[in-house]
């Protein structure tokens, strides 16, 4: 019997069988974006964020969006979600043309945006109940998710009273709380010192493997994209085009380890070079 591989030997995880690394790329895709482009107004040419961007996201897949500050990752995120509308092109959601906001697409944002006077309990029920679901059931499943994303013992809790990390989870367990189908990240963890930003990580995959969410996530750090993505599309300067579609084929799940093998610096590395 093959030994298994122990988080004393890296050049180890190299050796694990390719069997073991995940693709959903060939599942059907819950997002495509086709020739999709936006130009805000701004004098007489306008301002281009976006120009021809297309690709597609299959069902439980995790992509990140790189590139540099202003190449249009926000803007993006923001079109996925239906919050803003594009200038040409369109996408689609399970088929469908998408028009503006979905209850099957949650998004969080850069900042944790809780309400101040509400508890961590109360944060995460919001979105039900601005859909009617009965108090109790809403505070059953907003349990379920204060479990999931390890605030046990701070339901009471004010934000006040937060760490950022602990903040960003409520965040996520709003998210999370209506069941979508979908998961817009952007850049969640950003304003997270390093050590706090790697734990939130891990975490994020803890979670996302026990909901099996399809997520994409803006990032600007590198080794974030890496550790958590199937794929990584690497924007190019403004305006936005995909200048790289990288898959990442470490097997899952991902262990902190990897982050020190020649396979992982590879990847980095080339991520490194398309952005510029």
């Amino acid at each position: 019997m093959k030994p298994t591989p122990t988080s004393s030997s890296s050049s180890s995880m190299l050796e694990t069988p390719r069997t073991l690394v995940e693709d959903r790329t060939n599942l059907d895709p819950v997002l495509v974006v086709k020739n999709l482009s936006l130009v805000f107004p701004d004098g007489v040419a306008g301002l281009h964020v976006l120009e021809e961007v297309s690709f597609s996201v299959g069902a439980e897949e995790f992509v990140c969006l790189l590139g540099p500050s202003g190449s249009g990752k926000s803007t993006l995120l923001r079109l996925l979600g239906g919050l803003i509308h594009p200038t040409r092109g369109e996408i689609f959601y399970a088929g469908e043309l998408l028009n503006g906001p979905r209850r099957e697409i949650g998004f969080v944002f850069q900042k944790a945006n809780l309400m101040p006077w509400r508890t961590v309990l109360e944060n995460i029920t919001l979105p039900l109940e601005l859909l009617h679901v009965p108090p109790e059931e809403a505070r059953r499943k907003a349990q379920d998710l204060v479990d999931l994303v390890g605030l046990q013992g701070f339901e009471n809790s004010l934000p006040r009273d937060l760490s950022g990390g602990m903040a960003q989870r409520v965040a996520i367990a709003r998210a999370l709380v209506h069941e979508p189908r979908i998961l817009l990240l952007d850049e969640p963890f950003g304003a997270l010192d390093a050590l706090t930003r790697e734990r939130m990580g891990a975490e994020l995959l803890r979670i996302w493997q026990a909901r099996r969410k399809t997520v994409v996530m803006v990032t600007h750090a590198i080794p974030e994209a890496v550790f958590l993505a199937d794929r990584v599309l690497v924007l190019s300067p403004r305006p936005g085009r995909v200048r790289l579609e990288l898959p990442v084929d470490l097997p899952r799940p991902r262990l902190e380890e990897m982050r020190y093998t020649p396979a992982f610096g590879e990847l980095a590395q080339r991520l490194r070079a398309a952005i510029g």
